[in-house]
This record gives structure tokens, C-alpha cells and sequence, in this order.
């Protein structure tokens, strides 16, 4: 598991330089360059805007002649579902398979201290000693949706260096859809026996699952049911998301099969518009977060800032969006 601290770019032109050196070693599949990185994407300071810029260009479609290589994939769950472990399992099978792992673990935010809660990366089993698996706890901060607001960003970051990227997030419902515009792929886990079957369906959210992951499957005829609940609300909605019915613990059992389901919606994809559609509506929601309604008001609203950043240039990465729309309001004032 990658570690360590490497120094952040501090302000003005070699800090700029600095954070593009980063954004290189990156595309260059250097990992030891993700937790500077990630040191420098989580810094929200304005002063630093300039710098995160610099380094997501250095990672954008452009400069790496197309899409980051990496599957995004996004897991997300009621607490205690057991997204942790079933995260361990997958992550050994992909190392395993010589694929390298960053894993992105949004927990919910002490109001206190503003930091993480829960440290999913204490709660993935992983070998310290192993370079190829990166794991990074991201506080959620106050913003709904179930990601920290750098989560997009560091996503896209470890794109460019990794085969796996995974953003684990904070609960399930309604506002945590968010993670199905920052992620190739998304997983929705669900635990038999506890009423998340029902509370699933009764969120609202069946459109966000790209595959659908019951865990404990080792509990028999009770997993069994919420396999077939799920794949009964998915015909009547005419979805064909996968069910996959897995067990993290020895034996440890459908953890191929889940592996092969995500990769077989990966390979599925229009990679680029859907890339493209994601950078968007990220650049969209970080506008509204920075600038409020009144910002939005003056693009002349959500649609007619939608319609703007579709005939924007597709290799645009977020910061750069974010720019276009400022220069938009700021022409319409």
C-alpha cells in the first residue's frame, strides 16, 4: 500500500511547475506520485486552484491521447452491508491478476474535527508491503451525495496511473447518486436479512446500480430471497443489471463472478461520452458548490448551463469547465 508525504507545491510559478511534475509522474503510471497528489487535491484553499488545474491538465484526455486506462469502478451500500470487506476480497483478486488498485474511501466527517470517522482504509484488509494497492480515506465533508468534494478529482487523478480505481462511499439513498456520474461502473451492495432489500427499493434509486452485490451469501435461503427480490424489481423495470450473490468469508465465493460482471459493463461503455458526460455535470455540481443558486441563476439555470458545457470541448477536464462557466456568468452579468 503506497504511503508517505511528499512535499506539496507551494505557490507561484515553481509550485505550478511542481503540480504539473505530479500530474506527469501520473501519466507516466509512476504510483508513488498518488499520495502527493491526493495531499494536494484534498486542499480546497483558493489559492490552490491553480496548482489542482495544473496537475488535472497534466492527466487529461489530451495530454494522455484519450481516457484514462483505469476501470472506475464506484461501491456504494447501507453501512455495515459489508462494502469493506467485500472491497478486500476483490482487491486481492485483482492483484492477484497483476491488475494495480487505488481505492478512494469516502467516510462520513466528524463535525468536530472535520475529519474521517469510520478509516475504511484501517477496515481493507491489505498488505502495508504492497505497492501496487493504494487506499486513501477522504472525509465527505458537508456535501450530500455520498462523495468528498475532491473524490471526482482524485478519481481521475489515479485514473492515469492505475487499472483499478474504486470509490467506496458513504451509505445509500437518494442523495448518494453522485457516485454513478463519477464512476465507470457501479456496484450497489446489499446485505440479506436486515430490511436493506426493502429500503433499497423504497430509495429510489434502481437506476444507479450497474450491478447489483447481496453479500453474505453464506447465510443460504436467506440470501437466495434477496437475490431473487432484486432480480424481480429489476424485471418490472425492465433493467438488466446483474444480480451477483457473493461471500467475503471462507469460503469466499462469487468474487470472480462479481469481477467478471463489472468488467463485462466496462467493456459495454461508450467510455468517452461517458467520461465526457461525468466531467460535465462534476464541473457543474463544483460551480453550484463554490458560487450557490445565485451563480447558477446567472448561467440561466441548470439546462441552460447544461446546453453550454455540452458544446464545450470534450477533452476539457473539471477546473477548466469550472473557468468557462465563471467567463459565461461573468459575460452575461
Amino acid at each position: 500500500m503506497s504511503g508517505g508525504d511528499e512535499a506539496r507545491p507551494q505557490g507561484g510559478d515553481g509550485a505550478l511547475a511542481a503540480a504539473a511534475a505530479l500530474g506527469a509522474r501520473l501519466r507516466a503510471r509512476d504510483l508513488g506520485a498518488a499520495p502527493a497528489a491526493l495531499n494536494l487535491l484534498e486542499n480546497r484553499s483558493p489559492a490552490r486552484r491553480g496548482e489542482i488545474a495544473a496537475l488535472l491538465a497534466e492527466v487529461a484526455p489530451g495530454r494522455l491521447g484519450g481516457e484514462a486506462p483505469a476501470h472506475v469502478v464506484g461501491v456504494t451500500g447501507p453501512p455495515g452491508a459489508g462494502k469493506s470487506t467485500l472491497l478486500s476480497a476483490l482487491a486481492r483478486l485483482w492483484r492477484k491478476r497483476g491488475r494495480t488498485v487505488g481505492v478512494l474511501a469516502v467516510d462520513p466527517s466528524s463535525k468536530r474535527s472535520g475529519g474521517a470517522l469510520l478509516g475504511d482504509r484501517a477496515r481493507i484488509d491489505a498488505d502495508p508491503a504492497d505497492r501496487g494497492l493504494f487506499i486513501r480515506s477522504m472525509a465527505a465533508g458537508e456535501r450530500l451525495g455520498g462523495l468528498a468534494p475532491a473524490t471526482r478529482a482524485a478519481a481521475q487523478a489515479l485514473a492515469a496511473a492505475f487499472d483499478v480505481v474504486v470509490i467506496e462511499t458513504v451509505g445509500v439513498g437518494q442523495s448518494e447518486t453522485e457516485v454513478a456520474e463519477a464512476a465507470d461502473t457501479v456496484a450497489v451492495v446489499v446485505q440479506p436479512g436486515s430490511g436493506d432489500v426493502l429500503q433499497f427499493l423504497k430509495a429510489g434509486i434502481m437506476e444507479v446500480p450497474d450491478v447489483l452485490v447481496v453479500t453474505k451469501a453464506d447465510l443460504g435461503t436467506v440470501a437466495q430471497r434477496a437475490v431473487r427480490d432484486l432480480r424481480a424489481a429489476l424485471r418490472s423495470l425492465g433493467d438488466g443489471a446483474p444480480v451477483v450473490a457473493v461471500s467475503s468469508i471462507h469460503p469466499v465465493a462469487g468474487i470472480e463472478e462479481l469481477a467478471g460482471a463489472l468488467d463485462a459493463h466496462r467493456a459495454g461503455l461508450d467510455l468517452a461520452a461517458a467520461r465526457t458526460h461525468a466531467r460535465r455535470l462534476g464541473a457543474l455540481a463544483d460551480y453550484v458548490s463554490e458560487h450557490g443558486e445565485r451563480g447558477l441563476r446567472a448561467l440561466g439555470g441548470r439546462r441552460a448551463a447544461e446546453r453550454f458545457l455540452e458544446r464545450q470541448d470534450a477533452a476539457l477536464e473539471g477546473p477548466a469547465l469550472v473557468r468557462a462557466l465563471e467567463v459565461r456568468a461573468a459575460e452575461r452579468a
